[in-house]
């Protein structure tokens, strides 16, 4: 994953999941993420979708972009911070942050508008206090 170098990451990672190219935002979070919870965060039950996504041989419907555009803004700051593993690690785990739900469960299964701003906040949270 490219590093963050302004004084803002998440205003960065914004950018960053918002501007780039479909092929290269799922790239980019296969990287940080592994692809087998991109497929997961992605509602696919196999990685071969994500891999031909990457490369550009298939392209899903709007709702699983925007949900793995925001994984990636989400992603890029923990992964600069600390790491892959790191960034894994926290999407998968319960999170007091989130009632003790996952992040992975909760942007996989709600309603991006409704668990977003839970997810951004438990993020920053995790971000300033470890």
């Amino acid at each position: 994953m490219a590093t963050i170098e302004r004084s803002r990451p998440d205003l960065d990672a914004h950018a960053r999941a918002t501007r780039a190219a479909f092929p290269e935002v799922v790239g980019e979070l296969r990287e940080g993420l592994g692809a087998r919870l991109v497929a997961y965060l992605a509602g696919v039950g196999e990685t071969r979708a994500v891999n031909e996504w990457v490369e550009g041989k298939r392209t899903p419907g709007d709702e699983t972009q925007q949900r793995l555009r925001f994984a990636l803004r989400i992603t890029i700051p923990i992964v600069a911070a600390d790491s892959p593993e790191i960034a894994q690690a926290w999407f998968q785990g319960l999170n007091p942050q989130l009632e003790d739900r996952s992040p992975a469960r909760l942007l996989r299964e709600g309603a991006l508008d409704e668990v977003g701003p839970m997810i951004v906040a438990a993020q920053r949270a995790f971000l300033v206090g470890g």
